[in-house]
């Protein structure tokens, strides 16, 4: 016969097991990290977000005591990457280096998209966001982006450019600046933008919109030539460059952004250490001045907002490739 007593003890065991497992938890957060942490970043080496990504690796491996090691995963557009970030383990000891790609775009541009931006992981902090700077090679016969635009019409289907993944931010936002100026332009996408420099520097490519810090180097060595921005207003990195809205394509405006993910699940202290030392990686001098000089914006907004703006962005985006009829090929 059960007896109240016993009874009890039944009832209590599942409180017992949630206490249990709360302490082993917050112990297990308390001594975070205890092994290298793998920052997976969806592009080849040498484009903005392996940039970024290494910078805040350099910075987050000496304030955890434990290294942070860049994982390049290219191809899909980020989706390889960001599939092998939403199966990783939610411990803490995998990030994911998002992007206005693999968290917004894509599920606008692809029916089948194989993972959720909005519920395959968990969000730590947006990192940094800028204005895309329309860069062409020297070889094309333009100084304006007026000319460009009057270029490219007298030519329909013979000028290229290219974009670091079909579906991604930068494709996207020239694809949107082609449909409102009335341009045909070709398409050609690469794995990364770093390749998509490559190419435009060979001569390859005829145009790309280019991110800050892949492109400002090439461009004050004069390899490359800056007609606008995609921002609404110029930037003091480079303010001979007008935003495209003043030069020929009103109303125009568009941008990249990058952030941290964990997978979802990643235990809530965990993330909020992450959170904490990212944050304190952007405000060192050496990466908020050089994302300042670029035209950047710095982030470090808490997990709750930049979820806000994940979504935000999936809405505007989609909304963007309807209302454009955007084809993806």
């Amino acid at each position: 016969m059960r007896t109240a007593r016993s009874g009890f003890r039944v009832a209590m065991y599942p409180l017992v097991l949630a206490a249990l497992a709360a302490g082993t938890l917050h112990a297990a957060s308390q001594s975070y990290p205890t092994k290298p942490i793998r920052a997976i970043v969806g592009f080849v080496p040498g484009g903005a977000t392996d940039i970024m990504a290494r910078s805040l690796a350099a910075k987050l491996s000496e304030s955890l005591g434990q290294q942070v090691i860049v994982d390049n995963r290219p191809g899909g557009g980020g989706v390889i990457a960001a599939l092998l970030a939403r199966d990783a383990a939610p411990d803490g000891y995998t990030i994911f280096f998002g992007t206005i790609s693999t968290l917004a775009t894509n599920i606008a541009t692809k029916p089948r998209l194989p993972y959720d931006p909005l519920k395959d992981y968990a969000p730590i902090t947006l990192t940094a966001s800028n204005p895309y700077f329309l860069t062409v090679h020297p070889g094309v016969p333009v100084s304006t982006a007026k000319e460009f635009i009057a270029l490219a019409k007298a030519k329909p289907g013979q000028i290229n450019f290219g974009s670091s993944g079909t579906g991604g931010g930068a494709h996207l936002a020239m694809e949107m600046f082609g449909h409102m100026a009335g341009l045909n332009m070709v398409h050609v996408p690469y794995k990364g933008a770093a390749q998509v420099m490559v190419e435009l520097l060979a001569g390859q490519l005829h145009m790309t919109f280019a991110q800050p810090a892949v492109m400002i180097p090439h461009a004050r060595a004069g390899r490359i030539k800056v007609l606008a921005v995609t921002g609404l207003k110029r930037l003091p990195s480079w303010p001979d460059a007008p935003p495209l809205a003043e030069a020929g394509v009103p109303g125009y405006e568009a941008g990249s952004w990058q952030g941290v993910v964990a997978p979802v699940r990643t235990p809530k202290p965990i993330l909020a250490k992450l959170h904490a030392e990212i944050v304190e990686a952007l405000r060192s001098p050496a990466i908020r001045d050089r994302l300042v000089r670029e035209g950047s914006e710095v982030g470090g907004i808490p997990p709750e907002e930049f979820a806000r703006y994940i979504k935000h962005e999936i809405e505007k985006w989609t909304r963007v490739v309807k209302q454009t009829g955007i084809q993806i090929e």
